[in-house]
């Protein structure tokens, strides 16, 4: 079985980085950004420069543009060449735990706790021993909304697992700046997924082969590039698990004011993308720019 870890750049190699490096089952693919050190160097892993990803398809550069995490798709697309299996999306500041990769659960059929909402939309991280705390990307209209006491245990075969984080997790700017946590997540609240769709990131996330191509990392939306990845993917049919932290978050910087910035289009349009998606997962594309779905258009012209 083929499995690749991808991840992108703009940091010399990083301790999470050497440690997936150092994974034996494991092939490592991190692209280069501009800001990359030009001697970037991996002892075994596929670093792919600007220059490769250039010649690889210039069009589809041109139209995600530089210095965005969303280079992150050439990752993908180099897996998907791989003929890959399993994709790992990591950021170079998740440092592994032990447990990381031993509990895969997609493509098989695993018993997972199922929580029963009747909102458009669910909120793993409030399911956790953090029910103050929530995840990236889900509607701050809901907040209020959210219930945890419906759930019966199930057996699903996911496409997607989403484990989670010790440390810092990844959660918007508004619940960063009120809540500051540092979390140790317990295990005994996972594997879990829901009935609706539910926001997961591009951290520390395991695909089957066959979804990508259906996920992309969608540029130009700001800090929205992976959560409206999930909904869409969701929306295509595809099953998530989120299952328990496998690694621990050293952020890198960031300045809270401008991640708010950058999520605003999610605080205001989540909800309303979420309820159009549900009937038709084409409905992305009226919420996207037109560069976007000119880099949506020419990624998926890999897989014809």
């Amino acid at each position: 079985m083929k499995k690749v870890i991808v991840t992108t750049t703009i940091n010399s190699p990083t301790k999470a980085i050497d440690l997936f490096e150092s994974m034996d089952d494991w092939e490592l693919v991190v692209i280069g950004d501009q800001k990359t050190p030009k001697d970037y160097k991996l002892k075994k892993g596929h670093y792919i420069s600007p220059d490769e990803q250039e010649a690889y398809d210039k069009p589809l550069s041109d139209a995600i543009g530089w210095n965005c995490i969303q280079r992150r798709n050439f990752g993908l697309l180099w897996a998907h060449d791989l003929k890959a299996d399993i994709v790992a999306v990591v950021d170079d500041d998740n440092i592994p735990l032990k447990s990381w990769g031993a509990k895969l659960l997609i493509g098989n059929e695993s018993l997972v706790k199922e929580y029963k909402t009747e909102d458009d939309v669910f909120d793993p991280v409030g399911a956790t021993n953090y029910p103050q705390l929530w995840h990236r990307g889900f509607p701050l209209q809901l907040l209020k909304n959210r219930k945890y006491s419906t759930y019966s245990n199930v057996n699903i075969i996911p496409d997607v697992q989403a484990d989670f984080w010790n440390g810092d997790p990844d959660i918007d700017a508004i619940c960063r700046m009120e809540h500051a946590p540092e979390c140790d997540f317990d295990h005994s609240n996972f594997p879990l997924s829901s009935n609706k769709p539910a926001p997961f990131n591009s951290q520390n996330t395991f695909l089957l082969g066959k979804c990508l191509k259906d996920y992309f990392l969608f540029p130009h939306i700001g800090r929205m590039d992976d959560i409206w990845a999930s909904y869409y993917i969701q929306a295509k049919g595809y099953k998530v698990v989120f299952n328990s932290p496998s690694v621990y978050q050293e952020r890198n910087p960031h300045d809270l004011t401008k991640d708010m910035k950058k999520e605003y289009l999610g605080y205001e349009n989540n909800h309303k993308l979420i309820k159009e998606l549900n009937t038709d997962p084409e409905a992305i594309y009226s919420y996207l720019p037109g560069r976007a779905i000119r880099a949506f258009d020419l990624y998926r012209r890999h897989f014809n």
